[in-house]
């Protein structure tokens, strides 16, 4: 699928690293560097701008390398970017750890999937069909 991009930043446009990737990594686009102290957190620009197709929403999600190795994710997880959003794509970095950590220019801070979804239309009923879980919550298949 296509679709329409503007880059405002200095790097490239987003890329897959792998003939089988999902997700695509988004740069940082800093002047300066940028200092998240323990559990706090910023928006981080992309310098990206995109026009989605109807029917299809980016997500910004965490970099599995930052996670581990340095307690970094993603707010709002995944992060969705609809059709209709025309503004520069921020990702919002929250640092889990309890040591600061410094986001470089052009260092690769979360993907972007791009994923199809389904508009739902809500058809009010008086009842719901039964399952075997019925209306068993949190915890109540098992472990």
């Amino acid at each position: 699928m296509k679709i329409k991009i503007i880059n405002k930043s200095e790097h490239l446009l987003p890329e897959y690293k792998t003939g089988l990737s999902a997700g695509m990594d988004l740069c940082a686009n800093l002047n300066e560097p940028l200092v998240l102290k323990s559990l706090e957190r910023k928006l981080v620009p992309t310098g990206l701008f995109i026009e989605l197709p109807a029917g299809y929403e980016a997500q910004v999600r965490p970099r599995s390398g930052l996670a581990l190795k340095h307690g970094i994710s993603v707010l709002n997880s995944p992060g969705t970017i609809d059709a209709d959003y025309r503004g520069e794509i921020g990702v919002i970095l929250v640092n889990l750890s309890n040591e600061e950590f410094t986001v470089n220019k052009g260092e690769r801070i979360a993907q972007l999937v791009i994923a199809k979804h389904e508009t739902a239309e809500w058809v009010e009923v008086e009842t719901l069909g039964e399952t075997q879980r019925g209306e068993g919550g949190f915890g109540s298949t098992g472990k």
